[in-house]
């Protein structure tokens, strides 16, 4: 039971949309592919996979926060207005 007041919260930004591996189907985001090839692969393989797919980000049109105090993600209230 959580007993944290979510009283410190920040919104989340719009989650973009994601790679995946067509070999080991690592999921990564394309700011942390810093070389270009899939990490996974080379640490395994030594072999320098560059052949992705890209995955659309999951899109619900709720707003997410999360509380700065116990790190829980708190889905926003969808309007009727």
């Amino acid at each position: 039971m959580n007993t944290c007041s979510h009283a410190k919260i920040v919104l989340l930004p719009k989650e973009k949309n994601r790679l995946r591996c067509r070999h080991c189907h690592l999921t990564i985001k394309p700011d942390d592919l810093e070389a270009g090839y899939c990490p996974e692969c080379f640490e395994k393989d030594c072999i320098k996979r560059d052949d992705f797919d890209e995955v659309e980000a999951e899109e619900n049109g709720v707003a997410r926060y999360r509380c700065e105090l116990c790190g829980a993600i708190i889905p926003a209230e969808p309007s009727d207005g």
